[in-house]
């Protein structure tokens, strides 16, 4: 028998609820430890940004320095409370190496400025192409605050938390050859989604947000202490395992 538009129609949505109903559906929810390993790399904010040289006082400042694009790697440990199953806590770390680029870079010294060891600079600005260094970012956050909807297959999610920074700067130049360490606390904020292809196997993807202020002193060849802002925006995807 032919079928009218009205028939038509009712076959359309209830196949569309069947497919929705099948992706959307909560695989029995239950509150969970979970470990995952994730991949990514940056999107936005791949630079060293109010740059400061701090041998000199008062500072110079030195224009961005940018970075090379690099894949990051990691693992996270988590937990989501049985009470309230939308909110848990979660450990995680990850390590990058967004070497710094050779660059056409400029810096400007106040007149009158000291610098160490040295005395008293007569300053301006003066822009050269400096060659690259190799730069490491170590970051373990210890407690990130996981916020999620936890109803369905598919599981947006936020989490907020501080981060440590491991950063360490390897001067390629050979008259200032030496490494260069900073440890710094920060934050760490992300947002995403989770979606449970069974109950204990998920795959992931989320956008993290990291800011510190890197505090390098000077290396014993001569290489310049500085800070710099790192700020980037990564996105990261990965799979886990729920207990």
């Amino acid at each position: 028998m032919k079928q009218t538009p009205s028939a038509q129609a009712v076959f359309g949505t209830c196949a569309v609820a069947l497919l929705l109903s099948s992706v959307l559906a909560a695989p029995n929810a239950y509150p969970e430890a979970y470990i995952g390993g994730q991949i990514g790399t940056t999107v936005a904010g791949n630079s060293l940004t109010s740059v400061e040289l701090t041998d000199f006082s008062p500072p110079a400042s030195m224009t961005d320095r940018e970075l090379s694009r690099s894949i990051l790697g990691g693992a996270k440990l988590g937990y989501y409370f049985p009470r309230a199953r939308w909110f848990g806590i979660e450990t995680e770390f990850f390590y990058t190496t967004p070497h710094i680029k050779q660059q056409s870079t400029s810096i400007n010294i106040q007149p009158g400025a000291v610098l160490n060891g040295f005395g008293p600079v007569t300053g301006g600005q003066t822009t050269d192409t400096l060659t690259g260094d190799h730069f490491q970012v170590f970051t373990w956050v210890p407690i990130n605050f996981m916020f999620r909807y936890h109803k369905t297959r598919l599981q947006p999610y936020v989490g907020i938390g501080p981060g440590l920074f491991f950063g360490k700067v390897t001067t390629t130049i050979p008259q200032f050859a030496g490494s260069q360490s900073s440890t710094q606390l920060g934050l760490n904020a992300k947002a995403g989604a989770e979606y449970f292809f069974t109950r204990h196997v998920t795959a992931f993807a989320e956008v993290k947000y990291n800011y510190t202020k890197f505090d390098f002193p000077s290396n014993d060849n001569g290489g310049f202490g500085f800070k710099a802002t790192y700020s980037p925006l990564i996105l990261a995807v990965g799979l886990s395992y729920h207990f």
